[in-house]
Protein backbone atom coordinates (compact mmCIF):
# COMPACT_ATOMS: atom_id res chain seq x y z
CA UNK A 1 0.00 0.00 0.00
CA UNK A 2 1.75 3.58 -1.17
CA UNK A 3 1.09 6.59 1.06
CA UNK A 4 1.50 9.93 -0.82
CA UNK A 5 1.41 12.78 1.36
CA UNK A 6 0.60 16.13 0.13
CA UNK A 7 1.47 18.48 3.00
CA UNK A 8 3.10 21.72 2.80
CA UNK A 9 5.18 24.12 4.81
CA UNK A 10 4.42 27.01 6.78
CA UNK A 11 5.76 28.95 9.58
CA UNK A 12 4.40 26.82 13.08
CA UNK A 13 6.12 23.42 13.85
CA UNK A 14 4.21 20.31 14.88
CA UNK A 15 6.43 17.81 17.40
CA UNK A 16 3.99 14.88 17.50
CA UNK A 17 5.54 12.66 15.03
CA UNK A 18 2.56 13.33 12.44
CA UNK A 19 3.37 13.63 8.52
CA UNK A 20 2.40 17.27 9.01
CA UNK A 21 5.57 18.78 9.79
CA UNK A 22 4.81 22.16 10.03
CA UNK A 23 1.68 23.59 10.07
CA UNK A 24 -0.57 25.13 6.94
CA UNK A 25 -1.14 28.53 9.13
CA UNK A 26 -1.42 28.92 12.62
CA UNK A 27 -3.35 27.10 15.12
CA UNK A 28 -5.69 28.08 17.59
CA UNK A 29 -6.43 24.44 18.70
CA UNK A 30 -4.54 21.25 19.54
CA UNK A 31 -7.13 18.94 20.13
CA UNK A 32 -10.77 17.39 19.92
CA UNK A 33 -13.52 16.22 21.82
CA UNK A 34 -16.45 14.43 19.39
CA UNK A 35 -19.39 14.04 21.38
CA UNK A 36 -21.69 11.47 19.31
CA UNK A 37 -25.63 11.13 20.11
CA UNK A 38 -26.49 7.45 18.49
CA UNK A 39 -29.45 7.59 17.31
CA UNK A 40 -30.27 10.86 15.88
CA UNK A 41 -31.11 13.61 18.42
CA UNK A 42 -33.90 15.75 17.92
CA UNK A 43 -32.81 19.49 17.02
CA UNK A 44 -36.23 21.05 17.50
CA UNK A 45 -36.61 19.72 20.95
CA UNK A 46 -33.16 20.94 22.54
CA UNK A 47 -31.58 23.17 20.33
CA UNK A 48 -33.49 24.86 17.50
CA UNK A 49 -37.02 26.28 18.72
CA UNK A 50 -39.33 26.31 16.49
CA UNK A 51 -42.67 28.56 18.04
CA UNK A 52 -44.73 27.93 14.50
CA UNK A 53 -44.39 24.09 16.31
CA UNK A 54 -45.96 25.63 19.30
CA UNK A 55 -48.81 27.82 17.57
CA UNK A 56 -50.10 24.59 14.93
CA UNK A 57 -49.28 22.02 16.98
CA UNK A 58 -51.95 18.90 16.28
CA UNK A 59 -52.97 20.22 13.21
CA UNK A 60 -52.28 18.18 9.51
CA UNK A 61 -48.80 18.87 8.78
CA UNK A 62 -48.81 20.59 5.12
CA UNK A 63 -44.87 21.01 3.76
CA UNK A 64 -45.92 22.21 1.07
CA UNK A 65 -44.22 19.20 -1.25
CA UNK A 66 -43.34 15.99 -1.50
CA UNK A 67 -41.67 14.64 1.66
CA UNK A 68 -39.78 11.33 1.61
CA UNK A 69 -40.03 9.52 5.56
CA UNK A 70 -37.78 6.63 6.78
CA UNK A 71 -40.70 5.15 8.04
CA UNK A 72 -44.21 6.86 8.48
CA UNK A 73 -43.83 9.90 10.34
CA UNK A 74 -46.05 12.48 8.79
CA UNK A 75 -48.65 12.61 11.32
CA UNK A 76 -49.73 16.15 12.45
CA UNK A 77 -47.25 18.89 13.28
CA UNK A 78 -45.76 18.23 16.67
CA UNK A 79 -44.56 20.94 19.62
CA UNK A 80 -42.10 20.06 21.73
CA UNK A 81 -42.72 18.51 25.31
CA UNK A 82 -40.02 20.80 26.15
CA UNK A 83 -40.38 24.02 27.33
CA UNK A 84 -37.91 26.14 25.95
CA UNK A 85 -36.48 29.30 28.05
CA UNK A 86 -33.60 31.55 27.16
CA UNK A 87 -29.95 31.38 28.25
CA UNK A 88 -26.75 32.99 28.80
CA UNK A 89 -26.01 37.13 27.68
CA UNK A 90 -27.19 35.73 24.28
CA UNK A 91 -30.22 34.72 25.11
CA UNK A 92 -30.46 30.92 23.43
CA UNK A 93 -33.36 29.30 23.42
CA UNK A 94 -32.70 25.58 24.77
CA UNK A 95 -34.99 23.41 25.59
CA UNK A 96 -35.53 21.99 29.26
CA UNK A 97 -33.67 18.93 29.05
CA UNK A 98 -30.44 20.80 28.17
CA UNK A 99 -30.70 23.24 30.75
CA UNK A 100 -27.73 22.60 32.41
CA UNK A 101 -26.04 23.60 29.45
CA UNK A 102 -27.46 27.11 29.31
CA UNK A 103 -24.90 27.93 31.94
CA UNK A 104 -22.12 27.65 28.66
CA UNK A 105 -24.45 28.67 25.78
CA UNK A 106 -22.11 31.98 25.89
CA UNK A 107 -19.22 30.05 24.53
CA UNK A 108 -20.62 27.63 21.69
CA UNK A 109 -21.86 27.82 18.26
CA UNK A 110 -24.74 26.53 17.21
CA UNK A 111 -24.84 25.52 13.45
CA UNK A 112 -28.56 24.86 12.79
CA UNK A 113 -28.54 24.23 9.14
CA UNK A 114 -26.14 20.92 8.90
CA UNK A 115 -27.67 18.79 6.33
CA UNK A 116 -27.05 15.05 5.38
CA UNK A 117 -27.44 12.37 2.34
CA UNK A 118 -29.53 9.75 4.16
CA UNK A 119 -31.98 8.60 6.71
CA UNK A 120 -30.07 5.34 7.02
CA UNK A 121 -28.41 5.05 10.38
CA UNK A 122 -25.40 3.00 9.39
CA UNK A 123 -25.14 5.36 6.31
CA UNK A 124 -25.75 8.99 8.39
CA UNK A 125 -23.23 7.76 11.36
CA UNK A 126 -20.68 6.62 9.22
CA UNK A 127 -21.09 10.41 6.70
CA UNK A 128 -20.91 12.31 10.19
CA UNK A 129 -17.91 10.29 11.78
CA UNK A 130 -15.70 9.43 8.50
CA UNK A 131 -16.64 11.78 5.84
CA UNK A 132 -18.17 9.34 3.92
CA UNK A 133 -21.73 7.24 4.01
CA UNK A 134 -19.86 4.02 2.84
CA UNK A 135 -17.32 1.76 5.17
CA UNK A 136 -13.71 1.81 4.00
CA UNK A 137 -13.14 5.45 5.19
CA UNK A 138 -10.54 6.59 8.35
CA UNK A 139 -12.42 8.13 11.35
CA UNK A 140 -11.86 11.87 11.79
CA UNK A 141 -9.88 10.93 14.79
CA UNK A 142 -7.50 9.00 12.73
CA UNK A 143 -6.81 11.44 10.37
CA UNK A 144 -6.06 14.04 13.03
CA UNK A 145 -3.84 11.39 14.63
CA UNK A 146 -2.08 10.82 10.82
CA UNK A 147 -1.92 14.58 10.67
CA UNK A 148 -0.61 15.46 13.75
CA UNK A 149 0.84 12.87 15.64
CA UNK A 150 0.90 12.30 19.21
CA UNK A 151 1.09 14.94 22.32
CA UNK A 152 2.55 12.15 24.98
CA UNK A 153 4.22 8.89 25.16
CA UNK A 154 2.33 7.03 27.66
CA UNK A 155 -1.20 6.65 25.61
CA UNK A 156 -2.93 6.45 22.70
CA UNK A 157 -3.25 9.23 20.61
CA UNK A 158 -7.30 8.96 19.42
CA UNK A 159 -9.11 7.40 22.40
CA UNK A 160 -13.07 5.90 21.82
CA UNK A 161 -15.52 6.24 24.70
CA UNK A 162 -18.33 4.53 23.63
CA UNK A 163 -22.05 4.01 25.23
CA UNK A 164 -21.80 1.67 28.60
CA UNK A 165 -24.75 -0.16 26.88
CA UNK A 166 -22.53 -0.98 23.70
CA UNK A 167 -21.59 0.54 20.48
CA UNK A 168 -23.40 2.22 18.44
CA UNK A 169 -24.66 2.01 14.27
CA UNK A 170 -21.39 0.62 12.58
CA UNK A 171 -19.55 0.12 15.79
CA UNK A 172 -15.57 0.12 15.37
CA UNK A 173 -15.69 0.55 11.79
CA UNK A 174 -16.35 4.74 12.91
CA UNK A 175 -13.51 5.04 14.25
CA UNK A 176 -10.86 2.81 11.97
CA UNK A 177 -7.97 3.92 10.04
CA UNK A 178 -8.73 1.97 6.55
CA UNK A 179 -6.22 2.79 4.37
CA UNK A 180 -4.17 4.93 7.10
CA UNK A 181 -1.65 3.10 9.37
CA UNK A 182 -3.18 1.05 11.51
CA UNK A 183 -1.69 3.11 14.52
CA UNK A 184 -3.83 5.84 13.82
CA UNK A 185 -7.02 3.89 14.72
CA UNK A 186 -9.39 4.91 17.91
CA UNK A 187 -8.57 2.91 21.02
CA UNK A 188 -11.77 1.86 22.86
CA UNK A 189 -11.88 2.07 26.40
CA UNK A 190 -14.86 1.65 28.70
CA UNK A 191 -14.17 3.69 31.69
CA UNK A 192 -17.34 2.61 33.99
CA UNK A 193 -15.96 -1.04 33.62
CA UNK A 194 -13.85 -2.91 35.85
CA UNK A 195 -11.26 -3.52 33.62
CA UNK A 196 -11.75 -0.15 31.42
CA UNK A 197 -8.78 -1.39 28.84
CA UNK A 198 -9.15 -5.41 28.08
CA UNK A 199 -6.35 -7.35 28.72
CA UNK A 200 -4.27 -4.53 29.27
CA UNK A 201 -2.83 -5.96 32.75
CA UNK A 202 -2.37 -9.86 33.07
CA UNK A 203 -5.18 -11.48 34.92
CA UNK A 204 -3.53 -14.51 36.24
CA UNK A 205 -2.00 -15.90 39.94
CA UNK A 206 0.97 -17.24 37.65
CA UNK A 207 1.89 -14.41 36.36
CA UNK A 208 4.88 -12.44 37.96
CA UNK A 209 6.23 -9.46 37.34
CA UNK A 210 9.37 -11.06 35.63
CA UNK A 211 7.93 -13.70 33.44
CA UNK A 212 5.62 -10.78 32.20
CA UNK A 213 8.76 -8.59 31.23
CA UNK A 214 10.14 -12.26 29.64
CA UNK A 215 7.30 -12.62 27.62
CA UNK A 216 6.73 -9.64 26.36
CA UNK A 217 10.90 -9.72 25.33
CA UNK A 218 10.60 -12.80 23.65
CA UNK A 219 7.08 -11.64 22.13
CA UNK A 220 8.85 -8.04 20.41
CA UNK A 221 12.23 -10.52 18.92
CA UNK A 222 9.51 -12.71 17.38
CA UNK A 223 7.14 -9.39 16.05
CA UNK A 224 10.60 -7.30 14.99
CA UNK A 225 11.70 -10.72 12.75
CA UNK A 226 8.67 -11.51 11.56
CA UNK A 227 8.85 -7.65 10.63
CA UNK A 228 12.04 -8.02 8.47
CA UNK A 229 10.41 -10.32 5.99
CA UNK A 230 7.37 -8.19 5.37
CA UNK A 231 8.45 -4.62 5.17
CA UNK A 232 5.90 -1.80 4.44
CA UNK A 233 3.25 -4.14 6.40
CA UNK A 234 1.60 -0.79 8.64
CA UNK A 235 -0.89 -3.92 9.98
CA UNK A 236 2.15 -4.77 12.15
CA UNK A 237 4.05 -2.42 12.79
CA UNK A 238 1.15 -1.12 14.26
CA UNK A 239 0.50 -4.18 16.04
CA UNK A 240 4.41 -3.50 17.48
CA UNK A 241 3.30 -0.49 18.59
CA UNK A 242 0.34 -0.84 20.21
CA UNK A 243 1.94 -4.05 22.67
CA UNK A 244 4.88 -1.15 23.53
CA UNK A 245 2.18 1.57 24.15
CA UNK A 246 0.16 -1.27 26.33
CA UNK A 247 3.61 -1.49 28.02
CA UNK A 248 3.43 2.21 28.66
CA UNK A 249 -0.45 2.11 29.62
CA UNK A 250 -0.04 -0.37 32.26
CA UNK A 251 1.53 2.25 34.31
CA UNK A 252 -0.23 5.67 33.21
CA UNK A 253 -3.57 4.21 32.17
CA UNK A 254 -4.83 3.25 35.50
CA UNK A 255 -3.55 6.50 37.28
CA UNK A 256 -5.39 8.46 34.28
CA UNK A 257 -8.77 6.16 35.32
CA UNK A 258 -8.64 6.58 39.05
CA UNK A 259 -10.88 8.98 39.98
CA UNK A 260 -10.35 9.21 43.77
CA UNK A 261 -8.34 11.75 44.19
CA UNK A 262 -11.25 14.56 42.76
CA UNK A 263 -12.75 17.08 44.64
CA UNK A 264 -16.24 16.05 45.97
CA UNK A 265 -17.24 19.07 44.18
CA UNK A 266 -15.80 17.96 40.62
CA UNK A 267 -17.74 14.44 41.21
CA UNK A 268 -21.02 16.37 41.72
CA UNK A 269 -20.48 18.37 38.90
CA UNK A 270 -20.32 15.48 37.00
CA UNK A 271 -23.32 13.32 38.16
CA UNK A 272 -20.64 11.00 39.68
CA UNK A 273 -21.60 11.59 43.71
CA UNK A 274 -23.88 8.33 44.16
CA UNK A 275 -21.10 5.77 43.83
CA UNK A 276 -22.70 2.35 43.58
CA UNK A 277 -25.78 2.87 42.69
CA UNK A 278 -28.40 0.36 41.42
CA UNK A 279 -30.73 1.39 38.47
CA UNK A 280 -34.39 0.48 37.68
CA UNK A 281 -34.53 -1.63 34.03
CA UNK A 282 -36.13 1.30 32.27
CA UNK A 283 -34.21 4.27 30.63
CA UNK A 284 -33.44 7.08 33.53
CA UNK A 285 -31.92 10.53 34.41
CA UNK A 286 -29.55 9.22 37.18
CA UNK A 287 -27.74 6.51 35.04
CA UNK A 288 -27.31 8.48 31.66
CA UNK A 289 -25.90 11.37 33.82
CA UNK A 290 -23.28 8.92 35.87
CA UNK A 291 -22.34 7.28 33.03
CA UNK A 292 -22.01 10.00 30.81
CA UNK A 293 -20.96 12.12 33.48
CA UNK A 294 -17.90 9.75 34.15
CA UNK A 295 -16.76 9.38 30.55
CA UNK A 296 -16.92 13.56 30.09
CA UNK A 297 -14.66 13.58 33.18
CA UNK A 298 -12.34 10.71 31.94
CA UNK A 299 -11.87 12.75 28.78
CA UNK A 300 -10.76 15.61 30.38
CA UNK A 301 -8.07 14.09 32.49
CA UNK A 302 -6.49 12.23 29.38
CA UNK A 303 -6.84 15.78 27.34
CA UNK A 304 -4.53 16.38 30.62
CA UNK A 305 -2.71 13.98 29.69
CA UNK A 306 -1.54 14.52 26.18
CA UNK A 307 -4.51 12.37 24.19
CA UNK A 308 -5.33 14.15 21.16
CA UNK A 309 -8.85 13.24 20.11
CA UNK A 310 -11.23 12.03 22.45
CA UNK A 311 -14.89 10.22 20.46
CA UNK A 312 -17.49 10.04 23.19
CA UNK A 313 -20.88 8.19 22.70
CA UNK A 314 -24.26 8.50 23.97
CA UNK A 315 -26.73 5.89 22.83
CA UNK A 316 -25.93 2.37 21.08
CA UNK A 317 -27.44 0.48 18.15
CA UNK A 318 -30.87 -0.19 18.24
CA UNK A 319 -32.62 -2.37 20.63
CA UNK A 320 -35.58 -2.42 22.66
CA UNK A 321 -36.50 -0.99 24.90
CA UNK A 322 -34.85 1.98 23.37
CA UNK A 323 -31.31 3.17 24.73
CA UNK A 324 -30.38 5.49 22.28
CA UNK A 325 -31.36 8.84 20.24
CA UNK A 326 -34.26 7.12 18.01
CA UNK A 327 -37.28 7.94 19.08
CA UNK A 328 -39.87 6.85 17.05
CA UNK A 329 -42.40 6.18 19.56
CA UNK A 330 -41.54 8.39 22.25
CA UNK A 331 -39.48 11.83 22.15
CA UNK A 332 -40.24 12.57 26.01
CA UNK A 333 -39.52 9.12 27.15
CA UNK A 334 -36.04 8.35 25.71
CA UNK A 335 -34.91 11.84 24.75
CA UNK A 336 -35.42 13.17 28.18
CA UNK A 337 -33.11 10.84 30.28
CA UNK A 338 -30.81 11.20 27.31
CA UNK A 339 -30.64 14.80 26.89
CA UNK A 340 -30.32 15.71 30.69
CA UNK A 341 -27.31 12.98 31.61
CA UNK A 342 -26.06 14.37 28.56
CA UNK A 343 -26.32 17.74 29.21
CA UNK A 344 -25.35 17.48 33.08
CA UNK A 345 -21.46 15.56 31.95
CA UNK A 346 -21.39 17.91 28.64
CA UNK A 347 -21.97 21.34 30.87
CA UNK A 348 -19.15 20.18 33.80
CA UNK A 349 -16.69 19.08 30.96
CA UNK A 350 -17.01 22.40 29.15
CA UNK A 351 -16.81 24.88 32.71
CA UNK A 352 -14.30 22.15 34.21
CA UNK A 353 -11.55 22.62 30.68
CA UNK A 354 -12.55 26.66 30.99
CA UNK A 355 -11.82 26.98 34.40
CA UNK A 356 -8.17 25.05 33.68
CA UNK A 357 -7.66 26.81 31.02
CA UNK A 358 -7.87 24.16 28.12
CA UNK A 359 -11.18 25.14 26.89
CA UNK A 360 -8.94 27.42 24.60
CA UNK A 361 -7.03 25.07 22.61
CA UNK A 362 -9.40 22.82 22.82
CA UNK A 363 -12.41 22.09 20.22
CA UNK A 364 -15.67 20.44 21.20
CA UNK A 365 -18.07 19.33 18.83
CA UNK A 366 -21.91 18.11 19.13
CA UNK A 367 -23.38 16.36 16.57
CA UNK A 368 -25.92 13.19 15.67
CA UNK A 369 -26.32 11.46 12.51
CA UNK A 370 -29.25 13.36 11.64
CA UNK A 371 -32.19 15.35 13.05
CA UNK A 372 -36.03 14.68 13.59
CA UNK A 373 -38.88 15.63 11.69
CA UNK A 374 -41.41 18.53 13.14
CA UNK A 375 -44.27 15.95 12.05
CA UNK A 376 -45.53 13.63 14.77
CA UNK A 377 -45.18 9.66 14.11
CA UNK A 378 -47.63 7.08 16.32
CA UNK A 379 -48.52 10.83 18.20
CA UNK A 380 -45.56 10.92 20.40
CA UNK A 381 -42.70 10.08 18.46
CA UNK A 382 -40.37 11.33 15.56
CA UNK A 383 -39.14 9.87 12.19
CA UNK A 384 -35.66 10.62 10.91
CA UNK A 385 -35.06 14.03 9.15
CA UNK A 386 -31.90 14.16 7.46
CA UNK A 387 -32.77 17.24 5.55
CA UNK A 388 -31.73 19.65 8.55
CA UNK A 389 -30.38 19.00 11.61
CA UNK A 390 -27.83 20.98 14.45
CA UNK A 391 -24.55 20.82 15.66
CA UNK A 392 -22.54 22.70 18.06
CA UNK A 393 -18.68 23.57 18.35
CA UNK A 394 -17.09 24.94 21.25
CA UNK A 395 -13.42 26.02 22.20
CA UNK A 396 -10.80 26.13 20.40
CA UNK A 397 -10.94 29.77 18.97
CA UNK A 398 -14.56 29.19 17.89
CA UNK A 399 -16.83 32.39 18.00
CA UNK A 400 -19.04 31.55 21.02
CA UNK A 401 -22.68 32.82 21.58
CA UNK A 402 -24.06 32.72 18.55
CA UNK A 403 -26.80 30.58 16.24
CA UNK A 404 -25.23 30.27 12.52
CA UNK A 405 -27.59 28.93 9.69
CA UNK A 406 -31.05 29.25 10.46
CA UNK A 407 -33.50 26.17 9.68
CA UNK A 408 -37.38 27.18 8.35
CA UNK A 409 -39.91 27.73 10.34
CA UNK A 410 -40.50 24.00 11.06
CA UNK A 411 -37.14 22.49 11.59
CA UNK A 412 -37.81 21.16 8.72
CA UNK A 413 -34.82 21.79 6.04
CA UNK A 414 -32.97 25.06 6.03
CA UNK A 415 -34.27 28.45 5.59
CA UNK A 416 -31.48 29.22 3.35
CA UNK A 417 -31.94 25.84 1.10
CA UNK A 418 -29.21 26.63 -1.54
CA UNK A 419 -26.41 27.10 1.47
CA UNK A 420 -26.37 24.69 4.09
CA UNK A 421 -23.87 23.06 6.08
CA UNK A 422 -22.22 19.99 5.10
CA UNK A 423 -20.14 17.66 7.93
CA UNK A 424 -17.29 18.36 5.09
CA UNK A 425 -17.58 22.22 6.05
CA UNK A 426 -17.36 20.87 9.96
CA UNK A 427 -14.98 18.93 9.24
CA UNK A 428 -13.19 21.23 7.41
CA UNK A 429 -13.74 24.21 10.20
CA UNK A 430 -12.01 21.82 13.38
CA UNK A 431 -9.00 21.14 10.76
CA UNK A 432 -8.43 24.59 9.96
CA UNK A 433 -8.36 25.43 13.86
CA UNK A 434 -5.88 22.66 14.30
CA UNK A 435 -3.54 24.65 11.76
CA UNK A 436 -4.61 22.71 8.53
CA UNK A 437 -6.15 22.79 5.33
CA UNK A 438 -8.57 20.16 4.57
CA UNK A 439 -7.54 20.00 0.75
CA UNK A 440 -3.75 19.66 1.62
CA UNK A 441 -3.75 16.74 4.08
CA UNK A 442 -4.61 13.81 1.56
CA UNK A 443 -3.35 10.21 1.28
CA UNK A 444 -3.23 8.31 -2.33
CA UNK A 445 -5.23 5.30 -2.02
CA UNK A 446 -6.43 2.93 -5.26
CA UNK A 447 -5.40 5.67 -6.86
CA UNK A 448 -6.98 8.94 -5.50
CA UNK A 449 -5.83 11.54 -3.26
CA UNK A 450 -8.45 11.17 -0.49
CA UNK A 451 -8.93 13.22 2.48
CA UNK A 452 -11.26 13.46 5.09
CA UNK A 453 -13.34 16.21 3.15
CA UNK A 454 -13.79 14.31 -0.04
CA UNK A 455 -13.90 17.05 -2.63
CA UNK A 456 -16.02 18.80 -0.93
CA UNK A 457 -16.16 21.52 2.59
CA UNK A 458 -15.89 24.93 3.33
CA UNK A 459 -14.53 26.42 6.48
CA UNK A 460 -17.30 28.12 8.29
CA UNK A 461 -15.30 31.66 9.06
CA UNK A 462 -18.57 33.16 10.67
CA UNK A 463 -18.04 30.88 13.78
CA UNK A 464 -14.16 31.20 13.70
CA UNK A 465 -13.44 34.35 16.50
Amino acid sequence: MMFEENVACADSRTTGGGVVDVLHHPAKARRVIQLFMGGAASHIDLWDHKPALEKHHGKKSDFGEYVETFQNGLGPWMKSPFRFEPHGDCGKMLGDVVAPLGQCVDDIAFVHNVVGKTGVHSQATYLQATGFQRPGFPGMGAWVSYGLGTLNENLPTFVVLPDHRGFASNGPKNWGSAFLPASTQGTTIFPQRKNPIADLLPDADYVTTDSDKAGLKLLQQLNQNHKQQRDGDSRLEARIRSYEMAAKMQFSAPEAFDLSKESQHTLQMYGLDNPGATYPDHINIPEEAEYFGRKCLVARRLLERGVRFIQIWSGNDNSFPRRNWDSHEDIERDHKPLATGMAIGTAALLQDLKQRGLLEDTIVLWTTEFGRMPSSQRGKGRDHNPYVFTNWLCGGGIKGGISYGPSDEWGYKPLDRDNPTEVYDVHATILHQLGIDHKRLTVRHNGIDRRLTDVHGQVIQDIIG
